[in-house]
């Protein structure tokens, strides 16, 4: 792994306004925060990922601090980390080696290997157990089907692309090349891709899910179930801070939380 978090410590944001009113109040957007941090790792930067996309990449092995942009949240707080990298490694996102969450407010994301071999017309159903332990397969969590061919460009397959301009059989000018997608996973030389679905908010609980794909016939295959998984949804942002007291010797702040959820 090319991101190094050991040694990093106090990571601490402050938003920063975009100007201040005669009022006192300050407008909220844009939202940009200043980020500090303590790092004994004197001889490389530093990168900053917020929500678990690359935000920045410090200029010195000296600097502790960085404004970088921040999204607008209401119902769950942002994440924000700190990595050390090699000088080397300065420009490069390694996003793909952060450790995703498998809940992101409550949400579970899915992602489904989209192989050539399946139909043009397909379409996946996402089940769930609602938390019993049984999946229902009566009724799919998703609102409508999940088209795993939203456009046809991207299949591929006799006659889908320009007609004899591809390899016998596939006409494969649109397909994932090899080492291009998930390497080993579809037919050789061309690979397959993934496609992603973020359930809808669930309520904290352990769930299982199960997959099943239909052609455009009504064709199902077998299901795919998952194992079971741990979903607790993040928690608002608080609201209305209020010191409660402070401790000049211990340095010990106390605070008051509302939370208007």
């Amino acid at each position: 792994m090319s991101l190094i978090s050991d040694g990093i410590e106090s990571v601490r944001a402050y938003g920063l306004p975009a100007g201040i009113y005669a009022n006192g109040k300050a407008p909220e957007a844009p939202r940009v925060a200043l980020v500090k941090w303590t790092s004994i790792r004197s001889d490389k930067l530093h990168q900053i990922y917020v929500n678990g996309r690359y935000a920045g990449t410090t200029l010195d092995n000296q600097q502790r601090q960085m404004i970088v942009p921040v999204p607008t949240s209401l119902e769950s707080p942002i994440r924000i980390e700190v990595f050390a990298v090699e000088e080397e490694n300065a420009g490069i996102d390694f996003c793909s080696e952060l450790v995703e969450s498998s809940i992101n407010n409550g949400r579970v994301k899915f992602t489904l290997l989209r192989s050539q071999n399946l139909p043009i017309g397909a379409t996946a159903d996402i089940y769930f157990d609602n938390g019993t332990g049984n999946i229902n397969y009566d009724h799919p969590l998703n609102d409508s089907p999940v088209r795993i061919w939203p456009t046809w460009q991207d299949k591929a397959g006799f006659a889908m692309s320009q007609f004899g301009l591809g390899d016998f059989g596939y006409d494969a000018a649109a397909a994932v090349g090899f080492g291009k997608g998930c390497s080993g996973n579809g037919h050789f030389g061309l690979d397959a891709d993934t496609i992603q679905w973020t359930s809808p908010p669930l309520p904290a609980g352990v769930y299982r899910f199960g997959i099943k794909v239909r052609d455009d016939s009504g064709n199902e295959s077998a299901s795919s179930e998952t194992e079971p998984i741990t979903v607790i949804p993040a928690p608002c942002p608080a609201e209305k801070l209020k010191v409660s007291s402070y401790d000049k010797q211990t340095n010990h702040l106390v605070l008051d939380i509302e939370n208007t959820a």
